[in-house]
């Protein structure tokens, strides 16, 4: 039992205890918490080591450090050691992002090592909803993406990526591993598209992140040539039509807040916005 307050890595024994911290907040933790359930706490499964804090011996705040560095239910102690903790041992990670007000202050002591971060988004509407829309019906066209219609998908990814983030997932690595991520998606049915005749991609959007109390849609792009056309709206309820049946009782995502559009589509089809996250990408 630590008796002290402390950081360290935590090891896969410490699964329960972690899960239960992740439980606390099931929608703005639901990324972590889908890879925790799928990976456990073994570094190397789950892609970075989840760092835990703990008040008189109990654990009471979570960091996953990864490709992304996420503070989970932290106080703000919890991120002073976090970052302490990070600043150790360097950037390694791409993004930092969660909940908006650890992430600024994780920021804020981490930006005089580790800065100029490439952009900041400091407000990211967190938005949920449990149910469909009555006045909107789902796009019928909007259906699940078929694994051999990877090379169909794979460009209206690639582009709505690029347009989100500001650079190529292709570059580095040449795309391996995001044409992983979206083979992934693709295999677990969580993809899902509108094609034209030409078999062109005009709507797309993913259920990246998904347990059993809430999944977490992204990826939700239009086409440029179809923008403006009424598509976003019965798309996204289609896509909400296949996340409450099939993954999860509540789906959440969440929206760069200059995204005027797409958060009056949001709200549109009754999301409702309930916090906020916080992006610093590098």
């Amino acid at each position: 039992m630590l008796t002290q307050t402390t950081s360290r890595v935590l090891e896969p024994s410490d699964l329960d205890a972690a899960l239960a911290i992740l439980d606390r907040d099931p929608v703005a933790n639901a990324f972590v918490t889908a890879r925790v359930q799928i990976a456990g706490l073994d570094p190397w499964r789950l892609g970075g080591e989840m760092w835990g804090w703990y008040e008189h011996g109990m654990l009471t705040s979570l960091c996953y450090a990864g490709a992304n560095l996420v503070p989970i239910c932290a106080t703000p102690r919890a991120v002073r050691a976090f970052a302490d903790r990070a600043r150790r041992a360097g950037r390694r990670c791409s993004s930092i992002v969660g909940p908006a007000g650890p992430t600024a202050q994780l920021w804020r002591l981490l930006e005089p090592g580790w800065g100029p971060a490439r952009e900041v988004r400091a407000h990211q509407p967190l938005m949920v909803t449990d149910r469909l829309p009555d006045d909107i019906a789902p796009d019928p066209y909007v259906r699940r993406v078929r694994k051999d219609e990877m090379e169909r998908i794979m460009p209206a990814c690639v582009a709505m990526f690029t347009e989100e983030v500001g650079i190529s997932p292709m570059a580095g690595d040449g795309g391996l591993l995001y044409q992983a991520r979206v083979a992934e998606l693709v295999g677990s049915g969580r993809s899902f598209a509108r094609f034209d005749a030409d078999g062109k991609v005009v709507f797309k959007a993913e259920i990246g992140a998904a347990t059993d109390r809430a999944c977490q849609i992204q990826g939700v792009w239009v086409a440029p040539e179809y923008r403006g056309k009424g598509l976003a709206a019965p798309g996204m309820a289609a896509v909400l039509r296949y996340a409450l049946a099939d993954v999860a009782p509540v789906a959440s995502l969440y929206v760069n807040d200059f995204n005027t559009a797409a958060r009056r589509t949001y709200l549109r089809i009754g999301f409702q916005e309930v916090g906020a996250f916080m992006s610093v990408l590098f």
